[in-house]
């Protein structure tokens, strides 16, 4: 079915209920890396049995944690073939810390439809709030869907964030291990382009590659480590646009400059010199 933006703009999706605990949160933690080096104190408060700390990139798994089917692109007047579809963009704003566990339920809609051509993008938002209707955060998030243009919608905007014409304040690298999407697979997301060397192939990818949120949430925690103590308490948002692929195994080189109360951040792939892999990043803070 093509896509039909006068059916999709504004369609308000069903209404997400769920609940989460600090063995989501510390699964999550270690998904995007933490405890890599078990004798860092700072690594470990990640992964505390009672109070780990919560990244906000974890509101991006929370709703669909225990999902254990492949998810599927059916909106209202939005059709597409998981195996075209790769994650755009993903901004999250959190209104306050995240407890460790709680319940919440978060409305949607499909904000925004834009015809790139060969492609299309889908915007969804999310708000979220907690048992007794106080706001935990808001969200928006894209997907790409290759071959699926042409059906005669708006370009959209072309917004981009420079990165600063000097040195970075930080410059660091963390790697990804191999197994790291196996492991990412389970907060929720089991596309199989993750995990099914055959599919990936299919999907027109050498291998499985990593999930984009992944990525995400890596670069967000190796930046709160490098540049906020890894006080995660401390971010108040998070944003990026996925400008390219990862692989599990490979490094990811995470350069930081420090400007008015956020960062901006470079995420690149040491192994294929310095491959865009997120681009537009911005991280925000509590000073």
């Amino acid at each position: 079915m093509p896509i039909d933006p006068s059916i999709a703009i504004g369609a308000e999706l069903p209404t997400q209920e769920f609940s989460w605990d600090t063995s989501d949160v510390q699964l999550y933690n270690l998904g995007v890396g933490a405890g890599s080096n078990p004798l860092d104190t700072r690594e470990l408060r990640y992964l505390d049995d009672v109070d780990p700390y919560v990244l906000p990139t974890f509101a991006t798994v929370a709703a669909t944690f225990h999902d254990t089917e492949p998810p599927k692109v059916s909106f209202p007047g939005v059709e597409i073939d998981l195996a075209k579809v790769v994650h755009g963009s993903q901004s999250v704003t959190v209104h306050r810390p995240l407890p460790p566990s709680g319940k919440a339920t978060t409305t949607r809609r499909i904000a925004e439809v834009w015809d790139k051509g060969k492609a299309a993008v889908v915007v969804q938002e999310f708000v979220t709030v907690d048992s007794d209707g106080q706001p935990l955060w808001t969200a928006r998030s894209s997907i790409f869907a290759r071959g699926e243009g042409g059906f005669g919608g708006e370009r959209g905007p072309s917004e981009s964030v420079p990165l600063p014409d000097r040195a970075p304040d930080l410059d660091v690298t963390t790697p990804i291990a191999p197994q790291q999407a196996l492991l990412y697979r389970m907060c929720g997301d089991r596309n199989p382009l993750h995990s099914d060397p055959d599919f990936a192939k299919n999907a027109g990818f050498p291998a499985p590659i990593l999930h984009g949120l992944c990525t995400y949430g890596t670069v967000c925690r190796t930046a709160t480590d490098a540049a906020l103590d890894g006080d995660a308490r401390r971010v108040t948002g998070f944003s990026a646009r996925f400008a390219g692929v990862v692989f599990p195994g490979e490094t990811l080189r995470i350069r930081i400059w420090r400007e008015d109360g956020r960062l901006i951040i470079g995420a690149t792939v040491v192994e294929r010199d310095d491959a865009a892999a997120l681009a537009d990043v911005v991280l925000t803070f509590s000073e």
